[in-house]
Parts: structure tokens; sequence; C-alpha cells
């Protein structure tokens, strides 16, 4: 599947301008860049030299990322510690021009923190620091309340489920509800273990392992693939699946009974770190501005190539995508 050149040129330049929501569990992303050239005499673990570090907002928030450089207005909702990690993802959303009205602090847990140790563009270990709590009957109204004050001129709601403790087995239904009733494209990035709680969703991105994990069959061909795309479908009663599936690409299952498969466009694979956060901020971004579920499927493989050949949390831009579709189809010059 593919999109005519003027098509796609289109899409690109009507990308931006709207209100998307995006719902779910924040994180701060933090790295220390260094290089190895010995094995500890303590541990059989090498000893990365650390040259630098950096922060940027992760989950939730990095889908938010995305949305903005897209060139759309994120408005993002979540929660926070009342701790050191809380301060810095606030002044990083400033600094990025995120509005951080939606976001809640919590004093009865830490700010979710992911630290990742890379040497020579790989990823050594990860360390994290968190609390797998339900948010609380009282927060989970304030998110209610942010989402309906904003609800007039909302194109689309993102759901970022990390399993961290924001997406409830009460405030999913009541987000999906709220979605049906106003007519608003909602989209959930997936936790496998949540799946039976997606119903009726517009969009579930999972990965292939979340989609056979939630089905009980594992995906290790096309036929198992169009077997787990159609079932979950049916099984949620959603208006679309999308199956990424890494380096053979994506596939797209529509409820009307279309399967569509796209093969991936990366060039270069260093870190599919946040990757999942691109391909459903890009997907929505596009069908706001008026793409079709195929052409979004498109959209958003062009963007996860990009991501994929970037050492650490990343997001796409609509100057990157443009350069991405000029690249392999000619689009946007």
């Amino acid at each position: 599947m593919t999109v005519s050149e003027a098509r796609g040129r289109a899409i690109i330049d009507g990308l931006g301008g709207h209100d998307i929501a995006v719902v779910g569990d924040l994180m701060l992303d933090e790295y220390l860049w260094g290089s190895v050239d010995r094995i500890s005499p303590e541990a059989p673990v090498p000893v990365v030299s650390v040259t630098g570090e950096s922060s940027t907002p992760g989950g939730a928030a990095n889908v938010a990322g995305n949305i903005l450089g897209l060139g759309d207005r994120p408005l993002l909702i979540g929660l926070v510690g009342n701790d050191h990690a809380a301060e810095i993802i606030d002044w990083l959303l400033r600094e990025k021009g995120i509005a951080t009205e939606g976001i809640i602090s919590d004093p009865q847990r830490p700010t979710t923190v992911k630290t990742r140790i890379i040497a020579h563009n790989q990823q050594v270990v990860r360390a994290d620091r968190e609390v797998k709590r339900d948010l609380t009957p009282e927060i989970e109204d304030r998110v209610m309340t942010v989402i309906q004050d904003h609800a007039a001129a909302l194109k689309g709601i993102i759901v970022s489920d990390y399993g961290k403790g924001v997406i409830t087995a009460t405030l999913l239904p009541r987000l999906i509800d709220f979605c049906l009733r106003h007519e608003i494209f909602i989209a959930v990035d997936p936790k496998d273990t949540n799946f039976p709680r997606y119903k009726k969703v517009s969009l579930i991105t999972p990965n292939h392992h979340e989609a056979g994990f939630a089905y009980g069959m594992r995906i290790i061909s096309e036929e198992t693939l169009v077997t787990v795309g159609r079932g979950l479908l049916e099984r949620l009663e959603a208006g679309a699946i999308l199956i990424t599936r890494g380096e053979k690409g994506m596939a797209l299952f529509r409820a009307d009974g279309t399967v569509s498969l796209i093969p991936t466009v990366a060039r270069k694979v260093y870190d599919v770190t946040g990757a999942g956060d691109t391909v459903i901020a890009s997907f929505v971004s596009a069908v706001a501005a008026g793409a079709s579920l195929e052409e979004a499927t498109v959209i958003s493989n062009q963007a996860a190539g990009v991501v994929v050949g970037e050492v650490g949390t990343a997001t796409i831009t609509k100057d990157a995508l443009r350069e991405a579709f000029r690249h392999t189809y000619g689009v946007g010059r």
C-alpha cells in the first residue's frame, strides 16, 4: 500500500493545527552516555565510563512530543509525584512548549523514572524507579474534568498505557464512552495485560508480541498474523487494529474486513525506544488532518522508520517526515 505524490504532499502539508489529548503514564527518561573498555573485576559486567547525561520526558509525554513535532497542540494528562523528577519533567515540557495544565501531582507516589546507560550507541542496562498503583477516584475525576473542559476542540484522544496505574479499569470505560458520545477518534497504545478493557476504541496499536499474547497465539507467519488481527478486532469490537511487526513492517486490520500489509521503510535501526509513541502520534495526527486509515498507516510507518534510526527516545517532525517521504516515494519535494 502506498500513496500518490500529490496525496502524500497534501497529507503532510495538512498535518498540524489540531488539538489532540494524550492521557497516560508520564515518566522521565534519563540517559547516561559513555564508553566501555573493560570488564569489572567485581562481576562479569562492563564498566561504563560516563561522558555525559541527558533527560527527556518519556511515556505519554513522549507521545505529546511527537504530536507537537507534527504541528498539533497536545493536551497532556497524567500523574507525577511531588519530587525533583517531576520538576525536571515540568521544566522540559515547558521548554518544548507543551502545556502542563493537565498534569496532576500525587504526593503519594514517586514520578516514574527510567534510567538507561548507553555505551557506543548500545543500551547496556536500564534501571526503573516506579510505583505501580491505580490512581484514586478523586484523581480519576480530575482527569475526566480536564478532558470534558477541552472536548469541543479535541480532534483525537490517545491513551498511552504503560501499566503504571493511570489507565485503570474504571477510567478507560469512561474515556471510551466519552469519545463515542462526542464522536472523538480514540486510539490506544496498549499494555498487553489490559486488552479486555479496550473495547470499542477507534484504533489500537499493539506490537506483534502484545497482539499474540492478547489473543493467545504466537504470530509466526502471515497466516497467524491474519488470524490474530481479525480475531482481536472482533473480540474488541474496535474500528481498526494496527499491528507493528518490527523489521517486517505493519499490518492494518479494519472493521470492514480489509487487511493491509506494509513493509518497513527503516534504512537503519539503532534504537526502538519510543517508536510505538511515534507510530500512534503520527497516525492520529494524520487522521485529524483528514487521512484515511490506510493513508495514516503509511504516514506512521514512515515516521517510525525515522525515529528508530536515532539513539534514545526520539520524536518525529514534519520536516523529517517530508524528507522520509521524499527519499522513499519522491513525495514532498
